[in-house]
């Protein structure tokens, strides 16, 4: 008995210790019911419950020429062990570059969609969440609209979010967050989609009020560094030198808005309390727009970056596991 009850406890520890030092996105989860955030810069998926982070994964998304479109939509129906149905322009894809046509593929491990299929959105707009026969494409920029997500931790994204809960695709070129001894920890992600959204003015605006408030001195030259050179890394601003790793759980500044202060629960959107499942029949047939991927391709993302300031980061170590899900990463 002792054996599953350490289980437990270890896995519980890792989750919480991955969890505290992912970069926080600048979003008013509801303080009731399930919110699902999509960050497309930084090629994460986040899933809170009663205001609390609860699952994170990394994800890949829409290329350039077929983004994944922002706005806010509902988490629809699951379907396990989808049947892809191959659409025309698809079709033709496969037939321009010499691959054999299909017009359906059963479920099974040349499945582009996966084991499991949650839709995103309404029906007509043909976007999903799904699982991936090729492991190695995510993180990254290059589907053809929808959200791919690790085989493992697609099973259990399905499994953990309720139909009926609301979701936003949102795009963020930076996370800055605070730490638990009130340091300013920043990230920035590359610009996929070359929309030059990032407004620096907001940025430092809200930096300087939060240090302003603690009595911090901002270090300009990680800061600069970290804008003209996104990496994707979390890089404190306020650190001295012998810290090197988050304090505690990171909380995200309201940052888009220039105000720089921590970024509350939002009390008046209590919808989706109730858990709903709602599921269609094994094998369905789901009709949108995916690449059959045979080999992997350039992501923009590293699969293993460090949470400490660029000046002392190691060489890139393993990734972090957290429970059920086999593959994930810090960013």
């Amino acid at each position: 008995m002792l054996k599953p009850l350490f289980y437990v406890l270890t896995t519980t520890i890792i989750s919480a210790s991955a969890y505290a030092a992912i970069p926080m996105p600048d979003y008013a989860v509801p303080s009731q019911g399930q919110q699902v955030i999509l960050n497309i810069p930084q090629l994460r998926l986040f899933l809170f419950q009663d205001g609390k982070l609860i699952k994170t994964y990394p994800m890949t998304v829409g290329k350039a020429s077929t983004q994944t479109p922002l706005g806010e939509y509902k988490i629809g129906a699951k379907v396990t062990n989808p049947t892809w149905s191959v659409p025309r322009s698809i079709q033709k894809e496969m037939a321009a570059s010499g691959k054999p046509v299909q017009t359906s593929v059963p479920p099974g491990p040349s499945n582009p969609l996966g084991p499991v299929f949650v839709r995103l959105g309404a029906p007509r707009l043909g976007l999903g969440i799904h699982g991936t026969n090729v492991p190695s494409s995510v993180p990254g920029v290059r589907s053809h609209g929808c959200v791919r997500l690790r085989s493992p931790n697609a099973l259990d994204f399905a499994a953990a979010v309720q139909s009926g809960a609301d979701a936003a695709v949102i795009y963020q070129q930076a996370s800055v967050n605070t730490d638990e001894q009130n340091d300013i920890w920043i990230a920035v992600y590359r610009d996929p989609y070359n929309k030059r959204s990032l407004n620096k003015q907001l940025l430092n605006q809200s930096i300087s009020s939060w240090a302003e408030q603690h009595q911090l001195n901002i270090n300009q030259k990680r800061l600069n560094n970290a804008l003209s050179k996104p990496a994707n890394t979390l890089v404190c601003l306020t650190c001295n030198a012998g810290k090197t790793k988050v304090s505690g759980n990171l909380s995200s500044l309201q940052w888009t808005s220039g105000v720089g202060e921590i970024v509350e629960l939002n009390y008046n959107k209590a919808t989706n309390t109730r858990p709903q499942q709602e599921t269609a029949p094994e094998s369905s047939s789901i009709e949108v727009d995916e690449d059959t991927d045979d080999t992997p391709k350039q992501n923009i993302t590293p699969l293993h970056p460090d949470t400490r300031p660029a000046s002392q980061q190691p060489a890139p170590a393993g990734s972090v596991s957290t429970p059920n899900s086999d593959f994930d990463t810090l960013m």
